[in-house]
């Protein structure tokens, strides 16, 4: 049987379909119904007894849910080249995609934004997204800029978060959500480290909104007095490339008028 290498692990293509269709907690029969092929040859794929086709491993892809990246490795493991291109962002063919990223960016300014991987890796930002990394130790902002670390770590943002616990909370909770989608090692021990981090505030089991609130709200003490922030996350539409798939930009928005005025008053001094 054909497989592929994942780091030391190497996996049938077989068992790899049938660790996701149990991951997405599908039956067999669930399965092949939605992917429109018989029991019986789904199972012989899953036990290694028959070889899918190219075709074959992504009609299966589809009903699982699964990211581009976990499609092209079920497609090398069964012994096929990878479908969907990954491309460097700073390639020529995805000036356009760019070029839409600075757009959003710079257009939602003075608030803050900015692009992440599917890592969690800072892309890109505006520069609005100072009013949060300047609480921040300069040793988080060296490198590789992870943005759930730089939220959470105890010389991060952590010590500013006035609601700490509930926006620890909501941060884990997607970031748990992403790891039962890609099945992705390296969020798994990044999840892990984040659990680590100190938080004297209750961290609750499910999120519920507090008095008035329709979202979880990001709570900042500063120096201007607490900013309330609402977040938004943007994904491209229809993207064929791993690396545009894996691409999000979250907007922070003001809360409240407090906020608002203050990012406002920030604008000109940016400018400068």
């Amino acid at each position: 049987m054909t497989t592929a290498t994942a780091g030391s692990v190497t996996t049938p293509v077989g068992e790899s379909l049938r660790r996701w269709r149990e991951l997405r907690r599908l039956s067999q029969l669930e399965l092949s119904l939605r992917a429109e092929i018989s029991t019986r040859h789904l199972s012989f794929v899953e036990t290694g007894r028959s070889r899918p086709s190219r075709e074959m491993v992504l009609r299966l892809a589809g009903p699982l849910d699964l990211p581009l990246r976990e499609r092209n490795r079920l497609l090398l493991a069964a012994g096929y080249a990878p479908a969907y291109p990954e491309t460097a962002l700073a390639a020529p063919r995805m000036a356009a995609v760019r070029a839409a990223v600075r757009q959003v960016l710079a257009g939602h300014e003075p608030y803050p934004a900015a692009v992440v991987d599917r890592g969690w890796h800072l892309v890109d930002a505006n520069r609005s997204l100072t009013i949060l990394t300047d609480l921040v130790a300069p040793e988080l902002l060296a490198g590789a800029v992870n943005v759930l670390r730089v939220s959470l770590h105890p010389d991060g943002l952590a010590p500013h978060i006035a609601n700490l616990g509930e926006w620890r909370g909501h941060l884990l909770s997607r970031l748990g959500r992403q790891i039962e989608l890609t099945g992705d090692a390296g969020l798994a021990a990044l999840e892990e480290e984040l659990r680590g981090y100190p938080c004297a505030d209750r961290e609750p089991a499910v999120e519920l909104p507090g008095p008035g609130e329709i979202v979880v709200p990001l709570r900042l003490r500063h120096d201007g007095g607490e900013l309330v922030f609402l977040s938004t996350i943007a994904t491209f539409g229809t993207p064929l490339d791993v690396t545009l798939a894996e691409l999000s930009i979250e907007s922070f928005y003001p809360a409240d008028e407090h906020t608002a005025a203050v990012l406002r008053a920030r604008a000109p001094r940016l400018d400068g």
